[in-house]
């Protein structure tokens, strides 16, 4: 059975939603960038040799959707690659790698592009999950229910299933998390103190040049004769956020 690994990898800056350096960045020029930043790592690498190219996208609709794998692919002029979009929300790009891995041991392939995306400024043109009237009516109670568990404070939670009822597949995961906490009995302090701690890691990590290799600087719609990374500028939110 082959081995797989990574021979290359490379990503983006993260910017703000909605208000952030990346903001008017279309996802597909995004992905685009940083994925043939990825390929220049292997100049010996015939881009003939690629299998496929799958992409994680937590919501891949509006202009990121149309099988954004596939629309990428032919972007970056290799018309001769499939592509696919995956979905597994925020572990959508784990879940290509996940595929690549798999193929490989399989045999069905040698050379495959895991990719992720999702530009959260950019659902203003549309989301898959955007439009109304498309939940199922089964889950219109455990709705309901999540709803009202929202406005209460400090109440415990336990599984629907429990009691023989339907859960609310349609939670968001800022209301898992709140459950969660209530559960395993996570205080505020403890996830403060956690997050924080991530936090002032990574402001280190970039002080200390350890992104460098990775963070691949990137051309704004309305700063073209000035690429520039957003690094510096995600650096100052951690110093506000230990503030």
């Amino acid at each position: 059975m082959p081995e797989a690994v990574i021979v290359s990898a490379a990503r983006s800056p993260i910017g703000r939603a909605f208000k952030g350096s990346l903001k008017d960045l279309r996802a597909d020029d995004l992905t685009a960038t940083i994925i043939q930043t990825a390929l220049a790592k292997v100049p010996e690498l015939d881009p003939k040799d690629i299998d496929d190219l799958m992409l994680g996208c937590g919501l891949p609709g509006g202009e990121q959707g149309n099988n954004l794998g596939r629309i990428i692919a032919v972007q970056m002029g290799m018309d001769h690659l499939p592509g696919c979009t995956v979905t597994r929300y925020c572990s959508s790009s784990l879940q290509t790698s996940r595929m690549a891995l798999h193929a490989i041991k399989a045999g069905e392939g040698d050379v495959f592009i895991s990719a992720g995306v999702e530009m959260v400024s950019r659902f203003t043109k549309g989301n898959s999950d955007s439009l109304p009237d498309t939940h199922n009516p089964l889950f219109a109670e455990a709705e309901a229910r999540t709803a009202a568990r929202a406005e209460e404070s400090g109440a415990s939670w336990h599984d629907p299933r429990e009691d023989g009822i339907v859960p609310d597949a349609y939670i968001s995961m800022g209301q898992t998390a709140e459950n969660l906490a209530r559960s395993k009995g996570v205080t505020r302090q403890e996830m403060d103190e956690f997050g924080v701690r991530s936090q002032n890691l990574a402001e280190e990590a970039l002080k200390n040049g350890f992104w460098e290799r990775e963070i691949t600087p990137v051309t704004t719609p309305t700063a073209r004769s000035s690429p520039r990374t957003t690094a510096r500028a995600r650096a100052s939110r951690w110093r506000a956020w230990r503030a």
